[in-house]
């Protein structure tokens, strides 16, 4: 399968030396490739757990710090207005390949750095792989991938641990998550 990829990776500069964004890039490229997925676009950013802990109040109504934060482009909870064509707002004309590069974004992972690094010691992991962890968890939620039950959990944490073992990482996923 020929794929088509745009995974931009964003770095607080403090952390730029710290961050391997090739590795970021290839966690989030493995689990589109697995998920059959043969274009898509995504972002990743890495902040500091302020910027994440204030996301997470205004978006989730949690006004604690976390991991990691995904953003779906195309959100599963769009007005039921919306779902139909006529009622849609109108949409500007844009040019065709500004409006297939959109259609193929998934969306934004927000990582808070100094929370991973603690989040690693914790688990006696090593950042890189806490990083590539994460990178992997938000791409599957910007694919629809969620936890909210046991079913999903189930089946999240199975295409996690697949991709995670393409790297060498065994055993990571069995932890509790809100992003």
């Amino acid at each position: 399968m020929s794929e088509n990829y745009q995974i931009e990776v964003q770095v607080d500069e403090e952390w730029s030396d710290l961050v391997d964004a090739e590795n970021l890039m290839a966690a989030a490229a493995a689990v589109l490739r697995q998920a059959g997925k043969p274009s898509a676009g995504l972002t990743i950013v890495i902040t500091d757990d302020e910027y994440v802990r204030t996301l997470n109040r205004d978006y989730r109504g949690v006004d604690a710090p976390t991991d990691v934060l995904s953003f779906a482009s195309e959100p599963d909870d769009a007005p039921e207005a919306f779902l139909d064509e006529e009622q849609a707002p109108p949409t500007l004309a844009l040019p065709p390949e500004l409006v297939e590069e959109m259609e193929d974004y998934l969306g934004d992972i927000i990582i808070a750095y100094p929370y991973t690094v603690k989040q690693a010691a914790h688990y006696q992991n090593s950042v890189a792989a806490e990083l590539r962890l994460l990178t992997i968890h938000g791409t599957l939620h910007l694919l629809g991938y969620d936890h909210a039950t046991p079913q999903e959990e189930a089946a999240m944490w199975a295409a996690q641990d697949a991709a995670l073992v393409l790297f060498g990482d065994h055993g990571l996923s069995q932890r509790n998550y809100d992003a």
